[in-house]
């Protein structure tokens, strides 16, 4: 068998078998069988020989067909991993400002404490000065009792704040302890939130790096096939999704923040995706929605699966531009509507953010950050 077509066919079957492509029951390709050996002669050809058969186009994009599936599957739990690696970051940002909080409460907390303890020691001297005595004694010792019952009422306004001074410091002392407890919950919380981001981080680095060496094993005209299957699967699914009638029921108006959101989204095109990026010069899909609308004065969560659940949601014929779509069941995708039935995310790893049919992908439901 000569090195053609053929051979290159054969060279993407086998990478898409060594990544597990063909991992799911019952689907499985044969790599192509060499032809049967003809007799020849050197100085004569063999009569009635054919050249092998070149597989079909039709084959040939079956078996790329499993290539895309594949590397959607590895993109996908790419951006799961991603969400959790955000979520992780994002928790670690809040934990962080928390602990600067309670360190500055320890400090204050300390510097009262040591007031407050002056002060009870200035107490202190003050009634070791006048010997301690008890009232009645000081009384038969008085040469003006009336001087001493004065100062015996001061004296029971002393004991009195005396009294306050003691429960402060007690207090103080609670409140210290409750804030050590707490920064060090706080700690513990950012610990798990660390190995849960390096966790995530391997996963999404595995997955990007598989998707990768599938994709380099691939022929450059092999790679040109694989987009131009990539843009006509989203351009079925684009057309199935307006032909419900869709656009007929969608026509609000953009409220005056998200045409703010939208504004800053569709100036990104052309940046690549970077997970766990938020701009300025790359973004991942919550990246750049969550930016979006912060440029526009309205703060969001980070990830799409946090903005699916916080966010409040609206039925999909009645977004607007700006509204957030989540797609996947597992919400592992977002993307702004920018009107007219098309959106502009960042797409995955090796894309740019782009314009694409809103339809494009499977729709979990839409989310309007200014409702």
């Amino acid at each position: 068998m000569g090195t053609g077509k053929r051979g290159l066919l054969a060279a993407a079957v086998a990478v898409v078998c060594a990544v597990t492509v063909l991992g799911a029951p019952g689907v499985a390709f044969a790599s192509p069988r060499p032809a049967p050996a003809i007799p020849t002669t050197p100085s004569t050809p063999t009569a009635g020989a054919r050249a092998p058969a070149l597989p079909s186009t039709a084959t040939a994009d079956k078996n790329l067909e499993a290539v895309r599936a594949k590397l959607e599957a590895l993109y996908h739990d790419a951006a799961v991993a991603t969400d959790a690696y955000n979520a992780a970051e994002e928790a670690a940002q809040k934990q962080s400002a928390e602990i600067v909080e309670l360190a500055k409460k320890i400090v204050a907390g300390q510097e009262k404490l040591a007031e407050l303890k002056d002060r009870a020691g200035a107490a202190a001297r003050a009634q070791y000065r006048t010997g301690g005595l008890p009232d009645e004694a000081r009384l038969m010792l008085s040469d003006d009792p009336s001087e001493f019952l004065d100062g015996a009422g001061r004296a029971r306004q002393g004991q009195r704040a005396t009294k306050g001074l003691i429960s402060q410091l007690t207090r103080t002392q609670q409140d210290l302890e409750q804030y050590s407890k707490d920064a060090s919950a706080q700690w513990a919380k950012l610990e798990t939130g660390r190995k849960t981001k390096a966790a995530a981080q391997k996963k999404i680095e595995k997955q990007i790096s598989e998707a990768e060496k599938l994709e380099s094993r691939l022929e450059k005209k092999e790679k040109a096939r694989l987009e131009e299957l990539e843009r006509q699967a989203a351009q079925t699914a684009q057309t199935a999704w307006l032909d419900t009638g869709i656009l007929h029921e969608i026509d609000s108006s953009a409220s005056a923040q998200g045409k703010a959101a939208v504004q800053f989204a569709t100036a990104q095109i052309g940046k690549p995706y970077v997970w766990g990026a938020e701009g300025p010069d790359s973004f991942d899909c919550s990246g750049l929605t969550s930016e979006a609308w912060k440029s526009a004065g309205r703060a969001i969560p980070r990830t799409s699966q946090e903005q699916w659940k916080q966010l409040p949601h609206v039925p999909v014929e009645e977004m607007r531009p700006g509204d957030l779509i989540i797609y996947f069941g597992d919400a592992s995708h977002v993307a702004m509507y920018v009107g007219d039935g098309s959106i502009v995310h960042a797409p995955r790893p090796g894309r740019t953010v782009t314009l694409a049919g809103a339809g494009s992908m499977p729709i979990l439901g839409v989310v309007r950050p200014d409702a």
